[in-house]
């Protein structure tokens, strides 16, 4: 049977969740519709989820519908969990972007949009919550051709919208105003189409402007639109067709070399680790070997898939499908299984964390409890980044909003029973080289105490380039033990630049290396004093790198978000000293009906303030979304962040302390 890995995406309350339950009860699944305000829904399996009634986790549910099996993958729609949405991405053969019918197309919900378009992901979208009072169907619809995308075409109208009565009627497929729109739409992505239509426009039919509807949409150039309600049931035996009819199902060779990526890591009831992999290629099998991030390996003990709405038990799984895999002690999100697909759930499609805040329990005692409960959300959510200051004995985590702070909180009590507290949230800034610098240290000369020279040169990038580690020596001339302790040196020191802040975008070039080789006494005792060892490069290594940045210079930026506020007309004038204040800077302001559209940059430390206030000032009409768009030269004084180990900078205190971690390891 073919496999259709299907995402549902949405903004926070545009009733995503309900339309997973009404898909699954619809395809037979299960017997009656859970409920977000009850706590009785298949995928928000979370006690806090219940209780918020949010998803905060990806979950995965299976159903059947015209020889398809579909695995659904429902995501989170509030913006502070936007990771857990990235992840499942990679992964997708197509997606439901569900928008309200009420709310219409909302901050996240663009966000969405424009990330499954320049993933090029076939999307379908459903406008839901048309028996909802103040629901606008046709509204909505013209919003989505203005705000997500002109190449979007409904295929049926809304009756009796704003009531319970509310009903979606899918358009025959002869109907004329209806095949003029199709026309229209597809031929502006198929000549071929547009020349049968232009010599015969009776010959272009129903059933071949369908046919063309498929093809444009499995290749995401056109995105039809059905709409209903999750609650009545309304339009979704025809959303549950089009699903199967114009989304196209996973491919792969099932003989062909493993290869996978690992896109969510959860626990199971004794602790163990479970991965979720989508296989774009090849078969794993229970009791296989496997490869997983390049170099690790372990045996599969134990594998399931989805069928029926639930995970079961198979000896194998083939390309196209996702699997739960046992046994991969040390897997963590997005790590490539065999050979590293073209796609992968491990790549950023939208931005990182800007915000960071210190846990601290709320009784001393439970600090080690608290850093390895802190390790395993980790492991569910890498973008936390969770960072370990050993000199303060500080736990720091990194945010995306006020939202996520509360859940780790309420996670850390309810599941691990570890109360803790939060300091204020602060801004993670970072820092770009503003020139070039270089240094090297000689084996043998002083000051250099280590059995090693390195020479480094660093400049800058491209933006958005990352750190790139380059050789400027033969590569046969130092053992490869030796470079790949410099290169991971060079990735790690960079994380704290010299303000305290992660270097970006900049290139390091290794321009000199030297090593003693091994030597031993008689009957071949190793004389340490003498030999080289990959320790001595990465002790080195920050010594070197650090002065060399420091030749280079660093500035330290921070994040900025692209807002844009809908305000009422009369209460622009109040609005915009408010935005003054908050660093805010409107680049353009249109008047549209009664209300001002402003448009604009604002430091992303100051759109929590922004959302905060914006109910006061625009009497609950204002409407605001908001999204990382860049890092800016920090203005004013310059922000540092302490140093969570001992500092290269300072040069006697460094090398003391790696004195002392020499001491210790030699005395154990």
């Amino acid at each position: 049977m073919a496999t259709l890995n299907l995402g549902i995406l949405a903004h926070v309350d545009a009733g995503k969740t309900s339309l997973t339950e009404r898909l699954l009860h619809s395809a037979g699944v299960i017997d009656v519709p859970g409920s977000v305000d009850d706590g009785s829904t298949r995928t928000d399996t979370m006690a806090l989820e219940r209780q918020r009634g949010i998803t905060i986790r990806s979950a995965m549910v299976s159903f059947a519908v015209a020889g398809v099996t579909v695995n659904l993958i429902d995501t989170p729609g509030h913006p502070d969990f936007i990771a857990e949405v990235e992840r499942a991405l990679g992964v997708l053969d197509g997606a439901v972007l569900v928008i309200s019918a009420v709310e219409g197309v909302q901050a996240q919900t663009r966000v969405l949009a424009r990330t499954l378009h320049r993933l090029g992901i076939p999307t379908l979208i459903f406008v839901n919550k048309v028996d909802r009072a103040g629901a606008d169907p046709d509204r909505v619809l013209r919003q989505i051709t203005d705000r997500l995308t002109p190449y979007a075409v409904a295929l049926g109208r809304v009756e009796a919208a704003g009531t319970p009565a509310a009903r979606w009627r899918p358009y025959p497929i002869d109907d004329p105003d209806h095949t003029t729109r199709l026309v229209d739409l597809l031929t502006a992505h198929d000549d071929a189409l547009l020349g049968a239509y232009l010599a015969d426009e009776r010959g272009v039919t129903g059933a071949r402007l369908r046919a063309a509807l498929a093809t444009q949409t499995a290749r995401a150039r056109v995105h039809p639109v059905h709409a209903g309600s999750a609650i009545t049931g309304a339009g979704v035996d025809d959303l549950i067709a089009a699903i199967a009819e114009l989304l196209p199902t996973g491919e792969g060779d099932d003989e062909a070399p493993l290869s996978g990526t690992v896109f969510k890591v959860e626990r199971g009831p004794a602790g163990e680790k479970i991965a979720y992999a989508r296989i774009f290629a090849g078969t794993v099998r229970v009791r296989d070997r496997i490869r997983y991030r390049g170099d690790q390996e372990a045996k599969v003990t134990a594998l399931a898939v989805f069928d029926g709405g639930d995970a079961a038990p198979a000896g194998s799984v083939g390309a196209g499908r996702i699997a739960r895999l046992h046994g991969l002690t040390d897997v963590r999100v997005g790590d490539p299984i065999g050979v590293a697909p073209e796609r992968s759930g491990g790549r950023h499609h939208f931005s990182p964390p800007t915000l960071e805040t210190v846990v601290e329990p709320t009784r001393a005692t439970d600090r080690p409890a608290l850093h390895a409960a802190l390790v395993q959300l980790a492991e569910q959510d890498p973008l936390i980044n969770l960072r370990q200051d050993d000199l303060r004995r500080e736990l720091a985590v990194s945010l995306y909003g006020e939202v996520q702070k509360e859940v780790i909180e309420a996670t850390l009590a309810d599941e691990y029973g570890v109360p803790v507290t939060f300091r204020e949230t602060t801004t993670v800034c970072v820092e770009r080289l503003t020139g070039v610098g270089a240094a090297v240290e000689w084996i043998g000369k002083d000051p250099n105490p280590f059995l090693g020279t390195v020479g480094l040169r660093i400049e800058p990038g491209p933006v958005d380039s990352g750190v790139a580690f380059r050789l400027g020596i033969e590569l046969g001339s130092m053992p490869p033990a030796f470079l790949k302790a410099i290169e991971d040196t060079v990735r790690e020191t960079l994380h704290q630049g010299l303000h305290g802040w992660s270097v970006l975008d900049c290139v390091v070039t290794l321009t000199h290396g030297g090593y003693w080789a091994r030597q031993s006494h008689a009957h071949a005792v190793f004389d340490k004093s003498m030999s080289s060892t990959a320790g001595d490069f990465r002790n080195l290594t920050p010594l070197v790198l650090m002065a060399a940045l420091r030749q280079a210079g660093t500035r330290v930026h921070e994040p900025v978000h692209r807002f844009r506020l809908e305000v009422p007309a009369d209460l622009f004038g109040a609005v915009l000293p408010v935005l003054a204040g908050l660093d805010a800077v409107p680049r353009s302001s249109l008047l549209r009906g009664g209300a001002y559209l402003v448009e604009g940059e604002v430091p992303a430390g100051r759109v929590h303030a922004l959302e905060q206030r914006l109910p006061s000032l625009t009497r609950g009409e204002g409407s605001l979304e908001a999204e990382f768009d860049h890092y800016r030269p920090v203005r004013g004084p310059v922000p540092r962040r302490p140093r969570w180990d001992h500092d290269p900078l300072n040069r006697k205190e460094y090398l003391l302390a790696v004195a002392r971690r020499v001491t210790a390891r030699s005395d154990r």
